[in-house]
């Protein structure tokens, strides 16, 4: 038998139905074949650079170069600029009532010494230029605002004194005049000072900042921070609600004694690069997989370049940089004055092929069987965050009027190939975080095994030494040990009846010879 790798169709296939034990009386064969790891190395491919426009391509690649990064670092990094200079302000209409917000949460992990902060600055520099330029506009609108609040409120409360201290016969006519001026006054609002980007804020900030900024804001960070945070580290318990719905955009009402703050279509960014230790630590935390949080990420799990990296690089050119930093700030201001979204439309061609990469993706979703089904909260979103990044990259690519053109196949399958590199990192993420069941218990399995020296065993003496915990149920045990014999370690087998009266026998374990002498 040819060892096939942990991700082949036909190795998963072999999880969907458990193969019949020899007839009762048959002997298991004596020849082992090889045993196949339970799980391979899983396959990384490179970020896509060139699905970029030119001017995006050019600068990526420049900062990896001069920085010596992996290209994945600022490649991920500027797909969260894009959705910070276009989310809130744009959704993509992909097809009947789905529609997508274009804002993103991506997160890369690199170990310490990969110059995170030196990528995050150079990307997202322009953002902050950006954010600098449109409070320098909005203050004159601010002070007017906040003058003509006050003299309003000021005669209302003049009108109010007048209408108290009135005689009777003028008293009802100044206390409607004074009525009408609070009423007034009442209505004028003072806009915010722009602000795109947070750091690690807390989720209330975050909430609050959300509802001052029109729903919208980005939490940009060289740090794993904001996860210990959501997990609680100032509250003691896990707070979610604003990153999953402000992934989404789903409505946020928030209505407490202290604040009562309400968003119809909350558009949440989040850039994130960590050390893979973050990415084990999160998906230990309860609620983080099951409510869906660890699900709305794009994952990028790159191989380190330390100790390969040159140590004269060329640096970003200026014109390259310029280009870029002109283009980022322009996009934003763009859409800065959008109240009610741009909509970015798919030409028929482009959601063709979407609807052919959703067709592919749709089996691979499957519980028992399909690539995807361990991760298939995660891959259940990914269709719709291929056509988020299909906008983003048609807005890169035409800047301030995208929203007059349609989205093109080419862009189309741009994204997907995007898709395709998100998912098979979010594999190898995944495994990190222990998010295949079976494939745990399958290896604690074989710990039980290895321990107990076992030759030949039945179902119930090994779920007798697991753990209840692990594995609740005989039942709980089946793909477990479907995926072992998948993989050459047990064999069913049906013992002879020692009897000619009850039931038969029920099914037994044989181990392959070198479990027993510490093969794996």
């Amino acid at each position: 038998m040819t060892p096939q790798p942990v991700d082949s169709p036909d190795l998963w296939a072999g999880l969907s139905t458990l193969e019949a034990p020899p007839a009762e009386g048959e002997a298991a064969p004596d020849v082992w074949e090889d045993l196949i790891p339970l799980t391979g190395r899983r396959e990384r491919p490179p970020f896509p650079v060139h699905v970029f426009p030119a001017w995006l391509h050019d600068f990526v690649a420049a900062v990896a170069e001069e920085t010596q990064t992996p290209v994945d670092l600022a490649g991920s990094i500027a797909l969260a600029v894009l959705a910070t200079a276009a989310g809130g302000r744009s959704v993509v209409h992909v097809r009947g009532n789905w529609r997508e917000p274009t804002n993103l949460y991506t997160v890369v992990a690199l170990p310490p010494a990969n110059r995170k902060s030196a990528v995050f600055a150079l990307l997202t520099d322009p953002l902050y230029e950006a954010e600098k330029q449109l409070k320098t506009a909005m203050k004159p609108v601010i002070v007017e605002a906040e003058l003509t609040a006050r003299l309003a409120k000021e005669a209302a409360d003049k009108a109010a004194a007048k209408a108290a201290s009135a005689d009777a016969d003028k008293r009802d006519e100044m206390v409607a005049t004074a009525v009408g001026l609070a009423q007034t006054a009442d209505t004028l609002t003072v806009p915010a000072e722009p602000v795109l980007l947070a750091d690690d804020s807390t989720p209330e900030a975050v909430t609050s900042l959300m509802a001052e900024q029109g729903g919208r804001l980005s939490v940009m960070s060289a740090e794993g921070g904001i996860f210990d945070i959501i997990a609680g580290r100032y509250s003691g318990a896990p707070n979610m609600e604003v990153f999953l719905k402000g992934h989404a955009g789903d409505r946020l009402r928030v209505n407490r004694q202290t604040r009562r703050e309400y968003i119809d279509t909350p558009a949440l960014t989040i850039g994130l690069a960590v050390q893979p230790d973050v990415l084990r630590d999160i998906g230990k935390v309860k609620g983080f997989d099951g409510r869906g949080l660890l699900a709305r990420f794009l994952y990028s799990l790159p191989a380190s370049t330390v100790g390969e990296r040159k140590v004269m690089t060329d640096p970003v050119p200026e014109q390259t940089a310029a280009t870029y930093s002109a283009n980022v700030i322009n996009l934003t201001l763009a859409f800065a004055e959008w109240t009610d979204p741009a909509v970015i439309q798919l030409s028929p061609e482009a959601d063709a092929a979407l609807i052919e990469y959703q067709e592919h993706v749709e089996p691979q979703l499957k519980a028992r069987g399909g690539k995807l089904g361990h991760i298939s909260n995660w891959a259940g979103k990914l269709a719709g965050a291929t056509a988020r990044m299909a906008a983003l990259l048609h807005l890169a690519e035409h800047l301030g009027n995208g929203y007059a053109h349609p989205v093109s196949e080419a862009t189309m399958r741009a994204a997907i190939e995007l898709g395709e590199y998100y998912t098979a990192h979010a594999l190898a993420v995944f495994d990190v975080m222990g998010a295949d069941p079976v494939l745990s218990r399958a290896r604690s399995v074989l710990e039980a095994l290895r321990d107990n020296g076992w030759d030949d065993v039945s179902r119930r003496d090994l779920f007798a030494v697991l753990s209840r915990a692990e594995v609740p149920t005989i039942a709980d045990l089946e793909p477990a040990l479907a995926l072992l014999e998948d993989h050459g370690y047990l064999r069913t087998y049906q013992p002879e009846r020692t009897g000619k009266r009850g039931r038969p026998p029920a099914p037994r374990l044989q181990v392959h010879p070198a479990l027993r002498k510490g093969g794996r």
